[in-house]
């Protein structure tokens, strides 16, 4: 005997309703609330490889900003040693762009065509002119060439910390780089103290206030942080996605 549609109708919304919300709102309606984008800065790597098989699993592209830095197997994010996990991200079609070689940040422009450029600890510092610009900008760039020929590279760059100058921005410019920043919305917290911030917040904080255009900001794992942001990347993913949002891509012209 045939059921009515009433009752398979009736069926069907109550298997839908047993559906996680995210599911359900990826299926029904993608991009309904827009798009936003996904970058990733070098960080400590201490969870890249965790990070990178959950956004893998779910389809998600992002633009990837290398600095040569430090890492927590003793190395540099650079390194040989390192390769093999660039290259995954390349052949799962990640972006890549500049995040300075040495992820020393920006201090202020002591005169016409200079820019100050000082070591995390401010230990170090040097004064880098046109040319030392776009060789600390390119260099990051030749390293990952070296690994990943085929690397989808941008003409686009991040200053560490996000920290920029008016000579900086006008040298990069003319070294061919154009700065992407994130959008304050787009901040997501990874590096902050876990204690003073922690995870249950960021995530709830994320999924309210993250709309339509924005730029999504994290790391490989930072190394200050006692709980890593990597245990509720899922969750964060998941409230994005069940808004309506979808990942997109930067372009070479960026976003701004």
């Amino acid at each position: 005997m045939k059921r009515p549609i009433r009752s398979l109708l009736a069926g069907f919304l109550g298997i839908a309703a047993l559906a996680p919300a995210g599911q359900a709102a990826r299926t029904s309606a993608p991009c309904s609330a827009g798009t936003i984008y996904l970058t990733i800065d070098t960080g400590w790597g201490r969870e890249a490889e965790r990070i990178a098989e959950i956004l893998k699993r779910r389809g998600i592209r992002a633009t990837l900003f290398v600095a040569n830095e430090p890492t927590h197997r003793g190395d540099r994010s650079l390194d040989p040693g390192w390769a093999e996990f660039w290259r995954a991200r390349a052949a799962e079609g990640h972006f890549f762009a500049s995040h300075t070689d040495r992820h020393w940040y920006f201090r202020g422009d002591p005169a016409p065509g200079f820019v100050r450029f000082v070591s995390f600890d401010n230990k170090n510092e040097t004064r880098l002119d046109q040319a030392a610009m776009c060789r600390e900008l390119n260099a990051p760039i030749a390293r990952l060439r070296a690994a990943v020929p085929d690397a989808v590279i941008l003409p686009l760059w991040r200053a560490p910390g996000g920290i920029t100058t008016p000579n900086a921005l006008r040298m990069a410019e003319s070294c061919g780089f154009r700065h992407q920043r994130w959008t304050p919305n787009g901040f997501l917290g990874d590096e902050l103290n876990s204690e003073a911030h922690p995870n249950a917040g960021l995530r709830d904080r994320a999924i309210r206030s993250i709309k339509d255009g924005d730029v999504l900001v994290m790391h490989w794992g930072v190394r200050s942080r006692k709980d890593p942001y990597a245990n509720i990347l899922e969750a964060v993913l998941d409230g994005l996605q069940a808004k309506g949002l979808c990942f997109g891509q930067l372009n070479a012209g960026g976003r701004h």
